[in-house]
């Protein structure tokens, strides 16, 4: 079975335009939800900058933002969507909503509908191609089509949809609690440590990455995880198992940079300086990276709280004419703060351990989630598979 489809207009499902222009930043205030927050479906609202209540006042005349409304982005990364998780938000430019007067379409059917094969092959249709940039034009997106179940099971496959969703943001949760933890137990301990006079090159080997050359095929493709700053910032925990390139045997053989063990600490050193995620997998790393593994291994997790702790001291010792970079041997001459005994850094591995392995474990089963989710959308939008049966895949893993 299809579903039958339907443009926005047809299906009652307004088009609400943003402001042409961007108000000034405050230090605090309401949420200005521009593109850059919008990634795989979620407003990632903590990202957005501020904007002061008059301005919010005068950014929403036209149209004021509501939970539920669906952001569309017109530039960028054209056709992403998510709804808005909070009230009291403007949108930014190249931005519109979508709201559906509920007559044929549900609202938080609508989320998935704009996520849907059908949606993105009509992306593909209607987006213009510039010199500069692509966009969609607000006319053309109420042209767009979206698939139009019956509204009772427009309901129950956002039912169905929206509780892997909710897993997913209930492990974030946990994921940030359980960082939050782990960091408040350090800064416990960390009262108890002293300045004893030692730098990390005395307590920790440095080391770094290289990139093998790209001009030999035999290096590039294989099956070693070969990291790249972006492959850190891009991370919603600091725990990395996968990155988006991969080298040859061969190609780590030719560079300079070593394949680091698990809980390997990497941090990012050059542009974005203080980026840190721990090697749940073995990982090389290319320039952008200082690599730090504690001499005593039960200092490890101590380590990664004090450097975590240690950015803005960090970037006071960067420099660069292009960008901001920390060289190694900068960081190796910086002091550390060291517990007193053994005992106090084995205490605290004990404590942070459990609570990281908590963390990566709720964003694995993230992952997963989102797989399912993203298996099951094409397969309900389409009518290939019922809900019940989806349904039971579900009641499987939550």
């Amino acid at each position: 079975m299809n579903w039958p489809t339907m443009s926005l207009s047809e299906a009652q499902v307004a088009v609400l335009d943003c402001e042409h222009r961007t108000p000034p930043a405050a230090d605090s205030g309401h949420p200005y939800i521009a593109i850059p927050e919008i990634r795989d479906g979620v407003i990632h609202i903590e990202e957005s900058r501020r904007i002061t209540t008059a301005h919010l006042l005068d950014w929403t005349r036209r149209t004021k933002p509501a939970i539920g409304d669906i952001v569309v982005t017109r530039r960028a990364r054209v056709g992403d969507s998510a709804p808005i998780p909070v009230e009291d938000a403007a949108i930014g430019q190249n931005l519109v909503i979508l709201r559906s007067s509920g007559s044929r379409v549900d609202q938080t059917f609508l989320r998935w509908a704009v996520r849907s094969p059908t949606w993105w092959n009509e992306v593909e249709r209607w987006r213009n191609v510039g010199a500069v940039f692509t966009s969609l034009n607000v006319k053309d997106i109420t042209r767009m089509e979206v698939p139009i179940p019956p509204l009772h099971t427009q309901r129950a496959i956002a039912e169905v949809l929206g509780a892997l969703d909710d897993k997913i943001a209930a492990n974030a949760r946990l994921g940030d609690v359980a960082l939050q933890l782990a960091d408040a137990e350090f800064q416990r301990a960390r009262s108890g440590a002293e300045r004893v006079g030692m730098a990390f090159d005395d307590v920790a080997t440095v080391a770094g990455g290289a990139t093998p050359s790209t001009k030999v095929p035999e290096y590039w493709d294989g099956d070693v995880p070969w990291a790249t700053p972006t492959d850190v910032t891009a991370l919603r925990a600091p725990y990395l198992d996968d990155t988006q390139r991969k080298i040859t045997d061969l190609g780590l053989e030719k560079c300079s940079s070593a394949l680091y063990p698990i809980d390997s600490i990497l941090m990012t050193s050059r542009a974005t300086i203080g980026a840190f995620a721990l090697a749940k997998v073995p990982v090389a790393v290319n320039q952008g990276f200082i690599v730090v593994q504690a001499k005593n291994r039960s200092a490890q997790y101590w380590l990664l709280h004090e450097m975590r702790h240690r950015v803005n001291d960090f970037l006071l010792y960067a420099n660069g004419a292009t960008f901001l970079e920390l060289s190694k041997s900068k960081f190796k001459a910086i002091e550390v703060l060291w517990a007193k005994d053994n005992a106090m850094f084995e205490g605290f591995d004990s404590h942070a351990r459990s609570l990281h392995d908590r963390a990566y474990a709720s964003q694995v089963e993230s992952r997963q989630l989102a797989a399912l989710r993203d298996t099951l959308l094409p397969h309900l939008m389409s009518g290939r598979i019922t809900v019940r049966e989806a349904e039971k895949r579900v009641e499987g893993v939550l």
